[in-house]
C-alpha cells in the first residue's frame, strides 16, 4: 500500500515503533529489531552506558538503518526529562524525542503537568516532541496545542501487557486530534496492536510486548503482521456491528 507513516513532515514506512530494552543480549536486540520491520526504535538516555570505550547498548542499533528516537524514560520532573533532551542533542541524535515524565514509581503512569511543563520548553527549543500521556482527552489536546509533533496515550502502564483499557477515550483522542496518535505503553500481544490500528490509530509503540514474549524474535514478527493487518482493516472500514444475524448470501431466487 502506498500509505506512508508521517511523522513531523518525515515519511516512514512501518507504523511499529519498538523500544530496545529488556533483551537477553545484543544479539537479540539487533535480531528483534530487524524482524520488527519497525524504522524508528526507542532508547532510554538514562539508562544506557555511555562512558567512551564501553559495550553500549546503541552498539546493537544500525543507525543507518533506524531512526533513533532517545526517550526520557527514568524522570521524575520537567527539568530532568529536559536535561536528557539536550544529552540526546549534545550526542548528535535526532531532535525527534520521546517525552516521558512519570509521576509515581508503582504504575509508572505520567505526570501530565510535569510533561505539558516539559514539551512547552522543548517545543520552543526546536525538538520534536512525541509525550506519553495518560489516555485523558484533555490533556492530549493541551500536549497537542503546545506544539507537540504526535501525542501517545498510554494502552494500559507501561510493561502490563493489558491491552487498550479504555478504548472509548483513544476514540475521542482521535477524532480532535490533528496530528498523529501512537498508542503507547500496555500492548501485550498481536491482538492489541491491531485492535489499537483499527481504531484508527496512526502507529504504536512497545516494548516489553516484545521482548518479554518468551520467543521475542517470533513476537516481533507477529507485532508488525499485527499492526499492518490492523491498519488495512482501518482502511477497508469494518461491517457495522449488529444485534441479529444477516444472511451472507442473497435470498432471492432461493429453490422452494
Amino acid at each position: 500500500m502506498n500509505d506512508p507513516f508521517v511523522l513531523a513532515g518525515r515519511e516512514f514506512r512501518s507504523r511499529l515503533i519498538v523500544g530496545t530494552g529488556k533483551y537477553r543480549d545484543p544479539a537479540e536486540t539487533r535480531e528483534a529489531l530487524e524482524r520488527s520491520g519497525a524504522d524508528i526504535v526507542t532508547v532510554a538516555l538514562r539508562r544506557v552506558e555511555l562512558s567512551p570505550g564501553k559495550p553500549s547498548l546503541l552498539d546493537a542499533i544500525d543507525r543507518k538503518r533506524f531512526t533513533l528516537l532517545p526517550n526520557t524514560a527514568g524522570c521524575f520532573d520537567a527539568e530532568e526529562a529536559i536535561r536528557t533532551c539536550h544529552l540526546a542533542r549534545e550526542l548528535g541524535m535526532t531532535d525527534f524525542v520521546k517525552l516521558e515524565v512519570i509521576g509515581d514509581k508503582r504504575t509508572l503512569f505520567p505526570d501530565a503537568e510535569e510533561t505539558l511543563r516539559a514539551a512547552k520548553v522543548l517545543v520552543k527549543e526546536g525538538f520534536v516532541v512525541l509525550p506519553y500521556t495518560t489516555d485523558d482527552p484533555v490533556m492530549a489536546k493541551k500536549l497537542e496545542d503546545a506544539g507537540c509533533a504526535a501525542v501517545m496515550p498510554l494502552a494500559a502502564p507501561i510493561g502490563s501487557g493489558l491491552g487498550i483499557r479504555n478504548p472509548y477515550n483513544i476514540r475521542i483522542i482521535l477524532e480532535q486530534a490533528k496530528v498523529p496518535v501512537i498508542v503507547d505503553a500496555g500492548v501485550g500481544t498481536a491482538s492489541d496492536a491491531a485492535i489499537a490500528m483499527e481504531l484508527g490509530c496512526h502507529g504504536v509503540l512497545m516494548n516489553t510486548g516484545i521482548a518479554g514474549a518468551k520467543d521475542p524474535l517470533l513476537m516481533a514478527e507477529a507485532m508488525r503482521d499485527a499492526v499492518i493487518a490492523g491498519r488495512k482493516a482501518f482502511l477497508a472500514g469494518r461491517v457495522p456491528k449488529k444485534l441479529h444475524a444477516a444472511a451472507s448470501s442473497p435470498e432471492s431466487g432461493l429453490i422452494s
